[in-house]
């Protein structure tokens, strides 16, 4: 089965942490265990599909003036079910999120998707657009929280990989830098890096 290039192009070219560079916050923020990071992936990723596809179905009947303000509410709307979802499921992440799940409301992927496409496209395609770039956003803060975790704390989902390899027996020492913001930050530019010299396209042309 062919992959829309409106869910494929955001994990590669047009990844929106990547290549774009929005949702850093939350990158920085929310990333030190993979847990949490998860749990605002999905909870992204379901905000930026759902707005879309509601905002490209009142897009026609929205005055020009008000737009923001009307795609504001829809997303605010949606990020109170979704913050009601996690405390009533995931209590304890929803705790470690904090105020970051509120703070879904100003992710600049979501305000920039809605701007940039569902307002000018029909709903299935602004569904998956909002689907395409809310995975690519998922698949960075999955990779953060994997190796800010696994060499921050040792531990992966909370289990214990590096004490049931015996690392700590030998002399190993999780690394403190890994749960501390700056090094989401880094870890990032080491992720563009990458990216940008394995695709020519996303090389800048010199001058």
């Amino acid at each position: 089965m062919k992959i829309s290039p409106l869910i494929k192009l955001p994990f590669s070219k047009q990844n929106p942490v990547t290549v774009q560079v929005l949702g850093i916050c939350s990158c920085l923020a929310v990333t030190a265990q993979l847990k949490p990071a998860v749990v605002m992936a999905l909870s992204v990723t379901v905000v930026v599909m759902f707005s879309n596809l509601i905002i490209s179905l009142l897009r026609n009947t929205i005055p020009p003036r008000i737009r923001i303000i009307v795609q504001l509410v829809v997303v605010a709307s949606l990020v109170v079910v979704v913050n009601q979802v996690l405390e009533a499921f995931v209590y304890d992440v929803s705790r470690q999120l904090s105020v970051y799940v509120g703070l879904i409301i100003t992710n600049c992927i979501v305000m920039g998707r809605l701007e940039a496409f569902a307002m000018t496209h029909r709903p299935w395609e602004s569904m998956l657009d909002g689907l395409g770039n809310g995975l690519g956003y998922a698949v960075i803060l999955v990779i953060l929280g994997i190796v800010r975790e696994l060499f921050g704390s040792g531990t992966l989902w909370d289990y214990p990989v590096v004490e049931r390899l015996g690392l700590y027996n030998i002399g190993y020492q999780n690394n403190g830098l890994f749960v501390m913001a700056p090094m989401a930050l880094i870890l990032v530019g080491v992720i563009i890096w990458i990216q940008r010299s394995a695709d020519k396209d996303l090389q800048e042309k010199e001058k």
